[in-house]
């Protein structure tokens, strides 16, 4: 067998027949990391009667003056479990590189365990076997991030769209999807132009700029396998929802103060008070809708940005407007995309979580927003490093040249 370049409907054919195949590996995927300062190659691994075994994205980047490495997004397209296939492979991909890599990444999306949801404990399957393939055949396996040092989360909640159901739906969630739906939210499906409105909720997340993203729609929309999704608030709708919950907890207000008035009890004035500021929390919201109604402006304050490959939906990054934190725009805004694309996809991946899912991780939130969803949690397998000029490799490391690449803040 040997290594040949594939042309591009040989690689998408192949990628797209492939149980590992995935939008990072695709010709979409290599066209828009070009806009960022990569080269790529799509190679194959083709037997004496020309059939591929396996296949694979890499892409390339000068890492100083005089080297190179290799990134294979998602890891190779290959069956990792046959040993000898993947050594085979693995020593002519050193071979076909060798005077011009340093090294090739590769992070397969290969589950390793699935966290309980409940207990948090990782339970490990028969997959963890090709970690020690992989250290085996020359892959320097790097430390496992916790959180998202990593160039992908090691960590990824998946929802099986064919058994999704609201009802189970982590109730606390359930409350905050329908607090978003009675102040008067509407989602809303963009287009490029719209990628400004978007950026504004995201561009904290990352040091990108917008047109990052612009090329990321452009690209992926080609044909058909991104959308743009917004949230607005429909003002009107809004003030309607607003006076009627106020009418109706003014007249358990009233009922209250009437039983404080007969029976002065610590608990009579506890729920006077509660619903006191109910009351206030509902009038604020008159007055905003009121505002709103009369600038005669959309308000934008959530969006979320998708990728489509196959029977799965990826959300690729999301993000609110924090000023309007308390219309639960997130939660009402990933309920909505689950709700648009349930009939047509079978998995939604909800992107990463960390792997700390302790009182003090600084991401506590972040987990249980989407762990309120219901996902599968997996653990993949993680980053390695195939060393082709070991050399270079160990001076790289040294100069501190791969932490200034790879190192994320």
């Amino acid at each position: 067998m040997h290594i040949k370049e594939l042309s591009i409907a040989e690689f998408e054919a192949f990628s797209n027949n492939n149980p590992l195949g995935s939008y990072h590996q695709s010709i979409n995927y290599a066209l828009f990391m070009g806009e960022n300062g990569f080269d790529y190659d799509l190679i194959g691994y083709v037997d004496e009667l020309g059939i591929i075994k396996a296949a694979s994205l890499i892409l390339i980047k000068k890492i100083n003056m005089s080297n190179k490495y290799g990134y294979a997004p998602k890891g190779f397209l290959i069956d990792y479990f046959d040993y000898d296939l993947l050594k085979a492979f693995t020593q002519d991909l050193k071979k076909y590189y060798a005077k011009k890599l340093v090294f090739i990444k590769i992070n397969p999306e290969i589950a390793i365990s699935e966290i309980n949801l409940y207990s948090k404990i990782p339970n490990y399957n028969h997959n963890i076997i090709i970690r020690d393939y992989l250290k085996e055949l020359g892959y320097v396996k790097l430390k496992d991030n916790l959180y998202f040092e990593a160039l992908l989360p090691r960590y990824n909640g998946i929802i099986n769209l064919k058994e999704y159901d609201f009802k189970n739906l982590n109730k606390n969630t359930r409350n905050k999807i329908n607090k978003g739906i009675k102040k008067g939210l509407i989602f809303e499906k963009g287009t490029r132009e719209d990628m400004d409105i978007l950026f504004e909720f995201i561009k904290k997340k990352k040091n990108i700029n917008t047109f990052y993203y612009k090329n990321y729609y452009n690209i992926f929309n080609q044909n058909g396998s991104c959308d743009l999704f917004l949230i607005k608030i429909d003002y009107e709708k809004y003030l309607l929802q607003s006076k009627e919950l106020y009418d109706q907890e003014l007249i358990n207000n009233n009922i209250l103060n009437e039983n404080l008035i007969n029976n002065t009890t610590d608990y009579n004035i506890n729920k006077k008070m509660n619903s006191d500021r109910i009351l206030l929390g509902y009038k604020n919201d008159i007055e905003l809708a009121t505002n709103g109604l009369k600038n005669n402006k959309d308000t934008y304050i959530a969006g979320a940005l998708v990728i489509k490959y196959k029977n799965r939906v990826n959300i690729v990054i999301s993000g609110i407007d924090p000023k309007y934190k308390r219309f639960n725009a997130n939660y009402f805004l990933h309920y909505k995309i689950i709700e648009y694309y349930k009939d047509n996809y079978k998995f939604l991946d909800l992107n990463g979580l960390t792997g700390d899912f302790s009182n003090t991780n600084p991401y506590k939130g972040l987990n249980e927003f989407k762990m309120g969803f219901k996902p599968k949690i997996y653990e993949f397998i993680g980053e390695f490093d195939l060393l082709i000029n070991n050399k270079k490799y160990l001076y790289l490391n040294k100069m501190g040249i791969l932490a200034k690449e790879f190192n994320k803040k």
